[in-house]
């Protein structure tokens, strides 16, 4: 999201300055080899699940929306919380990450479902939040279930905005600062990509070296076999 069209911008550009002094200090302290290096699970400080369960159940009642967690695991390191936008209960990734079983629904009526998410990201080393919009889309068959889940690098959408800003007004309320996803894509200045290009393709973007080792643009697929529901 930019600031072109906000009659308060030198007042944004101030706060989007110390927001880019405060991320060079993270990095700094983070990767003092400048260095890309895969997460470790023992990276995420044990308090970081209980505060993204405090944000989402608070999430829930500022939005009237459900709300999942997702929390960090051997290859991600950061917690992820889903706000469902467009669709409804029972909803895909709580299905998609084993936490309940596809509902009978799915396979009497075989389709297409989608829905649609605003993700946030919480950083597990650093004070910071960025906000995804996410596509989930179920094509269910006799057989089973294709989940596909595609996320975009920012919040587009004019439907989620106003949700988007209620989100970012909430997080100071955890000691969140959220950034900008679109700043985030670019390797930061002075720091190298380890063995990223071999993982994904491309160069590392700062969101990678802060939140989560995947692009931030991705579409990524599972596949729920009917028999396992």
């Amino acid at each position: 999201m930019g600031c072109t069209n906000c009659r308060g911008k030198s007042g944004c550009n101030h706060r989007k300055g110390d927001q880019a002094l405060a991320v060079d200090a993270a990095l700094a302290e983070l990767y003092p080899s400048r260095r890309w290096e895969p997460p470790a699970a023992a990276d995420a400080p044990d308090t970081l699940l209980a505060d993204a369960a405090g944000l989402a159940d608070e999430l829930a009642d500022v939005l009237s929306a459900a709300t999942f967690v997702r929390p960090p695991d051997a290859d991600t390191p950061c917690a992820f919380i889903y706000v469902l936008c467009a669709g409804r209960p029972p909803c895909a990734v709580p299905v998609r990450d084993g936490v309940t079983t596809p509902p009978a629904e799915w396979w009497q009526a075989p389709g297409r479902l989608t829905e649609r998410y605003l993700r946030v990201a919480l950083a597990p080393r650093a004070p910071f939040a960025v906000v995804q919009e996410i596509a989930v889309d179920v094509e269910v068959d006799p057989d089973g279930a294709l989940v596909r889940e595609a996320t975009r690098p920012g919040v587009y959408s004019a439907p989620l905005l106003a949700r988007f800003q209620k989100i970012v007004a909430t997080l100071p309320g955890y000691g969140r600062t959220h950034l900008d996803l679109g700043e985030l894509v670019a390797t930061p200045p002075g720091f190298t990509a380890g063995d990223w290009p071999a993982r994904f393709a491309g160069a590392p973007g700062v969101v990678n070296f802060l939140f989560f080792p995947e692009p931030a643009t991705l579409t990524a697929t599972t596949w729920i076999p009917r028999e396992a529901a």
